[in-house]
């Protein structure tokens, strides 16, 4: 599962069972993320979280990136038995508004944050997936 945290909202994308590719899952409200994963965690497998990690063009940490530092180290206490992982999360947001423009959605549509947000937390879980990190984890 890879989580695209925001002040705001939070995109939440999954993998399929042989984890090769990412989907969006939904996007939750910032303040509900906590109880949304541990409602989501009693019905569904997951082993690893991928949290997106903001950073700067000169791979320095962003302006979100002590705020997700805090968000990550909550999600361990809350959730010992999951693996954390980070994910370069640089241009997510705008590969995922330029996604959605090539799909031919209506700008109404391709405005919807919400969606951006999902769409971006899959680029996350994606881009995870095809790593050397992730790749590491299966030994």
């Amino acid at each position: 599962m890879a989580i695209d945290y925001g002040t705001k909202r939070t995109g939440i994308a999954v993998t399929d069972s042989s984890r090769l590719i990412a989907r969006g899952l939904t996007t939750v409200p910032t303040k509900d993320l906590v109880s949304y994963l541990k409602d989501y965690f009693a019905k569904e497998e997951v082993e690893i979280l991928v949290v997106g990690e903001p950073k700067t063009l000169d791979n320095k940490k962003g302006k979100m990136g002590h705020i997700t530092d805090a968000i990550v180290k909550d999600l361990q206490r809350k959730f010992p038995e999951k693996k954390l992982m980070r994910s370069d999360e640089r241009f997510t947001s705008k590969i995922a508004f330029e996604s959605l423009l090539m799909t031919g959605l209506k700008k109404k549509d391709r405005q919807n944050k919400d969606l951006v947000d999902e769409v971006s937390a899959t680029l996350i879980l994606q881009s995870f997936l095809e790593s050397p990190a992730y790749k590491n984890t299966l030994h």
